[in-house]
């Protein structure tokens, strides 16, 4: 068993990276056993960026490897925004009501055939050295008109899977992380690494 902290304190996230982490041999902690160490502000211009500049930061704080993840959504008729902004989308504070809400508003004169967009996720690995691996991930869909769902959190409410007819807050817990970007992006990443150690 390897061991290795993933940079978030969300216990969904932690819980969705260790159950994808734990059939490859990783057992997991989280910074949440790391409570005194900064956070770390997300300037990149890229999911790849934000991924990375965590990854790499915390590795070196903790002198341990370190899981990291950047994910957000993109929408078409936005030109690809929120994108890197969606967790602050809103205002500075993550507010996942008000980015949900504000998003709705900013398309709402969009007709359905246009409202296509998907979930992107960056995976990133580091070691205090700076050797690194990244994984990228995406999950296509379209911006509901209404919230529907009451499961999962972010956008999952207004984002909608055609070929399931429901929005990811409608999926349970296992049918999200069967199919979800993070778990595409995290196990592409867990191949890396096996190769790599191989």
């Amino acid at each position: 068993m390897k061991y290795i902290v993933v940079a978030s304190t969300n216990s969904h996230k932690i819980r969705e990276i260790e159950s994808i982490m734990l059939p490859y041999g990783y057992q997991i902690s989280s910074l949440l056993d790391y409570p005194d160490l900064p956070d770390v502000q997300e300037t990149g211009a890229t999911f790849e960026e934000n991924a990375l500049l965590k990854a790499q930061t915390i590795a070196r704080l903790i002198d341990q490897p370190v899981l990291a993840d950047d994910s957000g959504i993109e929408v078409d008729a936005l030109n690809q925004m929120p994108g890197v902004l969606s967790a602050r989308w809103a205002g500075s504070q993550k507010n996942d009501q008000a980015n949900l809400e504000l998003l709705l508003s900013q398309m709402s004169d969009v007709p359905k055939e246009r409202r296509t967009g998907r979930y992107v996720c960056i995976a990133a690995y580091a070691e205090p050295n700076g050797e690194h691996h990244l994984a990228r991930a995406e999950w296509e869909g379209e911006v509901a008109f209404s919230p529907l769902g009451s499961c999962g959190f972010g956008y999952d409410p207004i984002f909608y899977l055609p070929q399931l007819r429901k929005t990811v807050a409608q999926l349970t817990p296992a049918e999200k992380d069967a199919q979800s970007h993070r778990r595409k992006a995290f196990a592409l990443l867990a191949e890396k690494l096996t190769k790599s150690d191989r």
